[in-house]
């Protein structure tokens, strides 16, 4: 699609239709111009024809100047800066995930990873951590309400299931009578000043939702994907630990976890591939573009020490992944202390992919975990 089909047309069994963006200078254009290109009737694909109830409200499907006044100040409480004091509690969060396996040699990665970004955005957001599990799941049935794993009866019963209860969950959070008085990042988002005025209930809800799903569904991903492809790649395998910056970006780029992304055409726009009409939607596939050729030689290499790596995995444009600083920070510690615990690890059984157009991701990844000679004990000092 790429080399002769760089802007397809899709047509649903249904009659919903959708063109498909496949290269890298495609998808930052489509991506990053709110002017041509708008975020307010749907970002993601499960939402095609149908709208999106959280337009304007939700930073992800606001566009500017609206978008910008939400962003402003949540940037200032995640951004590289501001994360940077975070590192000894993620550090812990990580230590919490890798604890229950140091000492066995058989287990899933992908399963245990899975916790991760929940022990993380947990003491972000100040949630109780005997709610995780199921938030966990929660989130992770919103963004694949198609995978047999999670899906109950039927994707849209799936869907509704998922947003009923990280909705009513936020609410519940809000109506806590410590709620005005939290140190945490919903208790900012209730305070925070966006365009001159606090957020409505409905805003703060939409948000806490918005910043958790975007933790829970793509994190776990990256971190499990790149495992799988150190283990297909052992050169790479055996340079990794002296690269951990190079490991982290080439790990986002050869995931791509957020694989598509939607926006609807304001009007007629060319792009490489053709002429978008106005109102037609476009979907970005993100792990394309993250192997166009033009940007990235010799794309299908997992490389540690690729230069450049320009990937757009945590997106482009005024939508950049608000979370970007502390997913690369979780992800960085995550393999300094994989590597740390660990000195060889391999495959074990079947690898299981997620069903999602939305994220790529992996389930189930068995692997077989030699640990170092340093017991567990001495290894959490």
């Amino acid at each position: 699609m790429r080399a002769r089909h760089p802007l397809h047309r899709q047509v649903l069994p249904d009659g919903r239709s959708f063109l498909s963006v496949t290269r890298y200078r495609d998808a930052c254009r489509v991506l990053g111009d709110h002017r041509e290109f708008t975020s307010e009737r749907g970002s993601l694909l499960q939402q095609l024809g149908h709208g999106d109830a959280a337009a304007g409200l939700m930073l992800v499907s606001t566009d500017p100047p609206r978008h910008t006044e939400l962003r402003t100040p949540l940037n200032r409480v995640l951004s590289a800066r501001a994360v940077r004091d975070l590192e000894p509690q993620v550090v812990r969060a990580v230590h919490r995930v890798l604890h229950p396996v140091l000492d066995r040699t058989e287990w899933d990665l992908a399963e245990q990873v899975a916790q991760l970004p929940m022990a993380v955005a947990g003491m972000l957001m100040g949630i109780p951590e005997q709610d995780w599990d199921q938030l966990t799941r929660w989130t992770a049935m919103a963004a694949a309400p198609e995978d047999p794993g999670l899906s109950v009866r039927h994707p849209a019963a799936t869907l509704a299931i998922a947003h009923h209860g990280l909705f009513d969950y936020f609410a519940g959070q809000l109506r806590d009578d410590r709620c005005p008085r939290r140190d945490d990042l919903i208790g900012y988002l209730t305070s925070m000043l966006a365009g001159g005025r606090r957020l409505s209930t409905e805003e703060v809800i939409y948000n806490c939702y918005s910043l958790l799903l975007g933790a829970n569904a793509t994190t776990p991903h990256a971190a499990a994907g790149t495992v799988l492809a150190l283990i297909e790649h052992p050169a790479q395998y055996a340079a990794a630990p002296g690269a951990l910056p190079g490991l982290v970006e080439e790990g986002l780029r050869w995931t791509s976890p957020a694989n598509s992304f939607l926006r609807h055409a304001r009007h007629d726009v060319e792009l490489s591939g053709g002429l978008v009409r106005r109102g037609e939607a476009v979907a970005v596939w993100v792990g394309s573009a993250n192997r166009d050729a033009e940007v990235f030689p010799d794309p299908y290499r997992f490389d540690v020490a690729r230069p450049d790596n320009r990937h757009i995995a945590f997106g482009f444009g005024p939508h950049y992944c608000l979370g970007a600083p502390l997913a690369r920070m979780t992800l960085a510690v995550f393999f300094a202390e994989l590597f740390r615990a660990f000195d060889r690890i391999e495959p074990d059984g079947p690898v299981t992919h997620l069903a999602s157009n939305f994220i790529a991701g992996i389930t189930h990844l068995p692997v077989r975990a030699r640990p170092r000679t340093v017991s567990a004990r001495e290894r959490d000092g």
